[in-house]
């Protein structure tokens, strides 16, 4: 078991020369990235930061680390600012660059963030939040185009590096330090999740063959990157798990990772043009948020995509007409739904070709995932009559920061082995499949059946007019609750709410149709693609407010 500092190290050591992680016009080698997080992890040892108490001495939803917040946007600082910090033996953890004064101030605090790397952008917001964090002492500021300042107090990135020794950190990191990762928010407030590293390696981050053995010595992710290198454009934001998983995975293999030159919004030109000019083999996105405009630009430019293989989705899954598209486009290119959490890591699979033809919803578990019962009291066999709740055992989080209650909800015991249960609804088929429903979360009880908001939105989609969806519930005095779908069309679209009504039922059961239909110019979603479910039950219950 490892630290994720020491995978780096090994790596580093064996191919110094290969190229790491591509931005811009900046090409890093793994002996750069080694040395560049190095000197990080010595500025911020330098600083006091580190690690102060053992795994052993401490609770389930403690931290004896500092904590580092990086609010950066994608690009190569960010990867330095996890891997360095991991060095330092400091825990950095996420923020969401689109949060408000509010917003940031709260995860600072929740966090008991000792350190802040940020891009320049943001500076006028960590001005603004500064004074209100007492816990906060160390900024790094990362130069932009955004033409702001360095703030009193706080040191340019670059030069803390260049100041800061190249040597390896005389502390080594333990497999008991901390990988922390805050959750979206999208449905409450956001919780800091805490992961041994020796844990989240096995469980999202790289450290399994692919014939599912965990891997023992760092002898055997060395091997495993001789065998190949691969070209891996994670396009989602590293600040969200979805994005930096793969990213982090990538390297752990030895392989290079481009980060698309446009970082503040989804641009598909930027990216195919990427895909193309480097000859980009694997492409991560978030569901059809990122597929949509993609296949759209595919559609209507001319670009050399011959390189690209896989088509992963990650944090969302895709739409089985909007699969159906790639397919039809790039007849070639394997298709992946993954499915993962920030508090199970990666659960499972469907992968769809040519061949196989574009489904969704049923996915192949990882090892050690299954679903228990209702009560969470055991472990339910394939092909059990029932609804469940997806859960993983092994590898999973050891809860959430500070918050005793939510661990014991969210990780449980049975017959003396620990469990992570998410909050999905599933069922296990007799095939060995499991059957995804949604988030619990986001389950609308209607006339006293259970309605999972995704499989109304999957429905939806199916219409040739619908460029996006979002389901929430509303109050209803007949029904207790009712469904109300959030449509955006595309441009020059038109549909009536019985022509919507018409493609959902050939999808899903009618008590599930939804009973009101309010058109958006815009869904609103996370940078990541994921629904904002706040937003939109807003707007179902108040759907004359624009």
């Amino acid at each position: 078991m490892f630290n994720l500092g020491t995978i780096n190290e090994a790596i580093a050591a064996e191919f110094p020369d290969r190229e790491a992680i591509v931005f811009r016009d900046r090409r890093l080698s793994y002996g750069q990235l080694n040395e560049r997080t190095r000197r990080l992890a010595n500025y911020l040892k330098s600083r006091g930061l580190g690690a102060h108490k053992a795994r052993s001495e401490l609770a389930p939803w403690q931290s004896g680390q500092d904590q580092l917040a990086l609010y950066l946007y994608n690009g190569n600082e960010y990867l330095e600012g996890m891997i360095g910090g991991y060095k330092a033996r400091v825990a950095p953890f996420n923020v969401n660059y689109r949060y408000v004064e509010e917003e940031l101030e709260y995860l600072l605090n929740n966090a008991r963030a000792r350190g802040l790397l940020y891009h320049a952008a943001f500076a006028p917001r960590v001005a603004a939040v500064r004074a209100k964090v007492p816990s906060l002492e160390v900024l790094m500021q990362v130069a932009d185009d955004s033409g702001n300042a360095l703030l009193p107090g706080a040191v340019d990135y670059e030069r803390a590096l260049a100041a800061s020794s190249a040597a390896r950190p005389a502390e080594e990191g333990s497999p008991d330090d901390l990988y922390i990762l805050y959750t979206g928010g999208t449905t409450g407030m956001p919780k800091g999740v805490l992961w041994r590293q020796a844990d989240i390696l096995v469980a999202a981050l790289g450290g399994r063959g692919n014939d599912g053995r965990v891997f023992a010595t760092l002898d055997d992710y060395v091997a495993r990157a001789k065998l190949s290198s691969t070209k891996t454009l994670p396009a989602a934001p590293f600040m969200h798990g979805a994005g930096h998983w793969v990213a982090l995975s990538a390297l752990h293999q030895g392989n290079t990772v481009y980060v698309q030159s446009d970082v503040e919004r989804l641009d598909p030109h930027d990216i195919l043009s990427l895909i193309e000019r480097e000859k980009v083999a694997f492409l991560q996105i978030v569901g059809d948020a990122f597929a949509r405009p993609i296949v759209d630009a595919i559609k209507h430019g001319r670009y050399d995509l011959s390189s690209l293989a896989i088509v992963l989705s990650g944090g969302a899954p895709l739409n089985a007409s909007i699969k159906a598209e790639i397919l039809e486009l790039l007849p070639n290119v394997m298709i992946i739904d993954g499915l993962g959490s920030s508090e199970a890591g990666g659960q499972g699979m469907q992968v769809s070709n040519r061949a196989t033809g574009a489904s969704t919803g049923k996915f192949t578990p990882g090892p050690d995932n299954c679903v228990v019962d209702e009560a969470m009291t055991k472990v339910l066999p394939p092909g059990h009559d029932g609804m469940g709740w997806w859960a993983k055992r092994g590898f999973v989080p050891l809860g959430y920061l500070d918050d005793e209650a939510k661990t014991a909800r969210t990780f449980v015991t049975i017959d003396g082995v620990r469990f992570s249960v998410p909050g999905d609804r599933a069922r296990h088929l007799a095939d060995g499949s499991i059957e995804l429903h949604g988030r619990d979360s986001v389950t609308i009880n209607s006339g006293g059946e259970k309605i999972f908001a995704e499989e109304v939105e999957h429905a939806l989609k199916h219409h040739p007019a619908v460029y996006d969806a979002v389901v929430a519930g509303r109050p209803s005095e007949r029904w207790g609750q009712e469904v109300v779908a959030i449509v955006q069309l595309r441009d020059g679209a038109h549909a009536t709410d019985a022509d919507l009504a018409a493609e959902c039922a050939k999808h899903i059961a009618r008590y599930k149709l939804p009973k009101a239909y309010v058109y958006r110019d815009t869904i609103l979603r996370s940078p990541s693609g994921k629904a904002d479910y706040r937003w939109a039950k807003a707007q179902a219950i108040e759907p004359n407010n624009r």
